[in-house]
């Protein structure tokens, strides 16, 4: 907080009035914390301001067209962003299509006027400690309200229809009725993949309870719109058996809740992939409905949920995440969800082999969160995780829990042999691998032997090495 003040205390200097606004504010008073810190400056010109800032630390300029400084503070762990007062008036499509002017000199109440949700438009004024509240935030905080600061403008920015739903979720807010239809009724059409992830990401990740904010997309209006595989799962029936829950879309929501708990403390990368999976598991499932002898079937649902879920990843533009190749174990995820149950109905004969060979193909320890997420996400008699706890204990005792065992036998080894570079060395590398998944091949100089065996165009097994 002392850099705030010091801030402050310049522009009070400076005859102005620095406040804290923003998502700060409404953090604070709900007890959470929050790094980054914005603040508007009232009553000081912008060159004057950007010369006072320099005073406190170093400065750089986010938009000099409508004056936003960054400033870096010794000792403040975490930006802030410090601009005057503005007016945005609507002149074209997109995020872009605004013109801004500034004006440290308009009332707060107008300049507060611009910003989304009542309680995001609450001002507080580190010198002495008030709140100043034009639209009626506070009393929206306490009663758990997410409501639209002025209609005419809201509409302007189409991603609040989407900071709507993650608001919510994150907060536990409930939607005014009156910016329920304001939502409703805006196109977004307009909105670029990168900020329709943000907020996705966000409501995925951040939420205790992304299930209400998925909700909230549908009651928006968003599905057809933006996420139509996801509209699809509203109403698609299941087996009552192994789903009393409901719908699709009903355990969709059962399931993204259950995997917050399920993908806690990864990081980032692998935590939203989790989710994605969670999000994406059953897509395939409306393609799949039919009756059959007067019950609900969905067979190989898995795999049909495959090309819907990359449809919506390329939409979305989600590739890689922190370097983490989440689209392609996305994909992975959702086409193997199945398997830990597969292979726990038939885990007297499931090998040790076909565990090491899954996790070539998809990361493990990412697909027993997911299907514990998938078993939990249900009521009743059906809601239990024995299939989902025994693959994890057995990919755990396997090793294979972030990924699949590396080959022992590498091409130096053949070099080594004398074994010329080429294709060769692929082939034969290739052979002995598949000797390692079965436990055939456990060290180095079990894996030589078997290179030999291959060499010399004899049976590689070690049974028949034996006989």
């Amino acid at each position: 907080m002392k850099a705030i003040r010091d801030i402050a205390e310049c522009v009070r200097e400076a005859g102005g009035r620095a406040f804290v606004v923003g998502g700060w504010v409404r953090d604070r008073l709900l007890g959470r914390d929050s790094k980054d810190v914005d603040m508007e400056v009232f009553g000081v010109e912008p060159a004057a301001l950007k010369s006072l800032l320099r005073r406190i630390g170093r400065v750089g300029t986010v938009g000099e067209s409508f004056t936003v400084y960054k400033v870096w503070i010794g000792g403040f762990d975490g930006d802030i962003d410090v601009s005057i007062p503005r007016r945005e008036s609507k002149t074209g499509r997109g995020h872009r299509g605004f013109t801004v002017a500034g004006d440290p000199f308009m009332p707060v109440e107008e300049a507060s006027r611009r910003r989304d949700f009542t309680v995001n438009a609450i001002l507080y004024d580190p010198l002495t400690g008030e709140h100043v509240d034009p639209h009626g935030g506070c009393a929206d905080l306490e009663r758990g309200l997410l409501r639209a600061v002025d209609a005419a403008t809201f509409v302007d920015d189409s991603l609040r229809v989407l900071r709507a739903a993650q608001l919510a979720a994150r907060y536990g807010l409930t939607l005014d009725p009156a910016t329920i239809e304001l939502c409703r009724g805006i196109a977004l059409d307009d909105l670029p993949a990168e900020r329709i992830w943000g907020e996705m990401e966000k409501l995925l990740v951040r939420a205790a309870e992304p299930s209400s904010g998925l909700e909230a997309l549908r009651v928006l209006g968003v599905l057809p719109k933006l996420f139509p595989e996801l509209g699809a799962l509203v109403g698609c029936p299941q087996d009552p058996v192994h789903h009393p829950e409901g719908d699709v879309w009903t355990h969709t929501k059962l399931v993204v809740d259950e995997a917050v708990e399920a993908s806690d403390g990864l990081p980032r990368s692998h935590r939203t992939t989790v989710m994605l999976a969670a999000l994406c598991h059953d897509l395939g499932k409306p393609a799949t409905t039919h009756t059959v002898d007067g019950r609900i079937r969905q067979l190989a649902h898995d795999r049909a949920g495959v090309e819907p879920t990359r449809a919506m990843l390329d939409r979305l533009r989600v590739f890689t995440i922190d370097g983490y190749h989440a689209r392609e174990q996305t994909l992975a995820l959702v086409d193997e969800h199945l398997v830990p149950s597969h292979f726990f109905k038939d885990r007297e004969r499931i090998t040790d082999g076909a565990f090491r060979r899954l996790a070539r193909r998809v990361h493990c320890g990412l697909l027993a969160r997911v299907s514990r997420a998938d078993l939990l996400g249900r009521t009743g008699a059906a809601r239990r995780c024995d299939a989902a706890d025994w693959f994890a204990g057995r990919i755990r005792e396997l090793h294979l829990e972030d990924g699949p065992e590396p080959p022992i036998l590498q091409g130096r080894h053949l070099l080594e042999l004398g074994v010329p570079a080429g294709l060769e060395i692929g082939r034969i590398t290739k052979a002995v691998y598949e000797l390692q998944l079965d436990g055939e091949v456990r060290d180095l100089d079990a894996a030589r032997a078997a290179a030999r065996r291959v060499l010399a165009g004899e049976p590689a097994g070690v049974d028949s090495a034996v006989e």
